[in-house]
């Protein structure tokens, strides 16, 4: 079946333009400007822009995907995909070697039925001096052979590991990362401006949200973050939602990395979409209030409540990108991390069908997944 989606506002890498787009079995095949040629589905003037890919998720709508369960991450699937993330990675936390086995074998069923976009393991290589709201005590020191035995959990499947450079062990635990194919992330992490390089030159290409569990920018001890500011090779993740990070720093890792090197992820963790109250991440007891998910014991910040979405809008209205600029950084850059940027992350012909309608106001009026609507508008 053939569909013309019309009267739409079309956001690409390249501008925003008022046109059409055609689909047919889940991919699209046309798009162009001004009247469409045919009848078609009017959007009344609405932006489009791609589907949202969120590379650093660990669940929502009651659901953990740390625990592996099914029913669970299914639940947070379906939250996550009528707020416009179309392709997701599902994130675990520290826990022992044993119990990242069997969420990994859990969840790597989902990703072959094509739920999920790949396994992200953060922790348990991460530095106990920056853990945030992973249990302390489940800590290791990297090792390339104990990490291959995850990978081989995960059949294929295992995307992306946050480790923590300054770790006996991490460098060849980052080199075995890429040799399996697999996204090598520094963060969590007390590592110096030196130590971050080391990690870069051994082949680590991700920062794990910018800013935070790392220490801070600094005009004598530049730190992690002046090092993957500043090297091309570094895409880093960055969590919109005014609580991780401040819009004016935002700005700043925008402005240094530019949009083709910049991530919008969620961090969302189990309470997204499912209200205030009291959650478990991991090992750990979270207390979710006014939206903000800390640790119980201490307070430190536990993921976010974030959808991706949100964290969109965030960025052209706080922090000032373009709506070009703003949808690259929600969906081309993280689909080019993952190595799906020649089927996701734009709208051009050829591609699938993943999209979202927004209103004048950026709110999410309709999202559509390979050619089928999941919110019609």
């Amino acid at each position: 079946m053939s569909l013309t989606l019309a009267d739409a506002r079309v956001v690409t890498p390249e501008g925003v333009h008022d046109g059409w787009l055609t689909i047919e079995d889940g991919r699209i095949t046309h798009v162009g400007q001004g009247r469409a040629p045919r009848a078609g589905h009017s959007l009344g003037g609405r932006y489009v822009v791609p589907g949202f890919v969120d590379m650093h998720n660990h669940g929502g709508a009651g659901g953990s995907f740390p625990t592996g369960d099914q029913d669970a991450a299914r639940a947070a699937v379906e939250l996550h995909r009528r707020h416009g993330t179309t392709t997701m990675v599902a994130s675990l936390v520290t826990a022992t070697v044993p119990g990242l086995e069997a969420a990994a074998a859990s969840l790597a069923d989902l990703c072959d039925d094509g739920l999920l976009a790949g396994l992200h393991f953060e922790g348990p290589y991460i530095s106990a001096a920056r853990c945030g709201a992973h249990d302390p005590a489940l800590l290791r020191e990297p090792s390339p052979g104990e990490f291959g035995r995850l990978v081989k959990a995960g059949r294929g499947h295992v995307r992306m590991l946050t480790i923590a450079a300054e770790l006996p062990g991490a460098l060849d635990t980052i080199r075995a990362a890429r040799e399996h194919g697999v996204i090598a992330a520094l963060g969590h992490s007390d590592a110096g401006y030196e130590q971050t390089i080391d990690g870069i030159e051994a082949g680590a290409t991700v920062a794990t949200h910018l800013y935070n569990a790392m220490p801070p920018l600094g005009h004598r001890a530049p730190g992690p973050v002046a090092a993957l500011l500043q090297d091309e090779r570094v895409t880093v993740e960055l969590v919109n939602d005014g609580v991780h990070v401040h819009p004016a720093m935002v700005r700043l890792a925008c402005s240094a990395a530019g949009p083709h090197r910049t991530a919008l992820i969620t961090d969302a963790m189990a309470a997204a979409g499912a209200g205030d109250g009291a959650y478990v991440l991991g090992a750990l007891q979270v207390t979710v209030s006014g939206g903000v998910a800390r640790l119980t014991e201490g307070g430190s910040i536990a993921g976010s409540t974030l959808t991706m979405d949100a964290a969109f809008r965030r960025a052209v209205q706080e922090v000032g990108l373009t709506l070009p600029e703003a949808a690259v950084t929600a969906s081309l850059t993280p689909a080019r991390v993952l190595g799906l940027d020649d089927t996701i992350g734009s709208i051009a012909a050829g591609k699938a069908a993943d999209l979202v309608v927004l209103t004048d106001e950026l709110e999410v009026a309709g999202v559509m997944r390979r050619g089928a609507w999941i919110t019609e508008p």
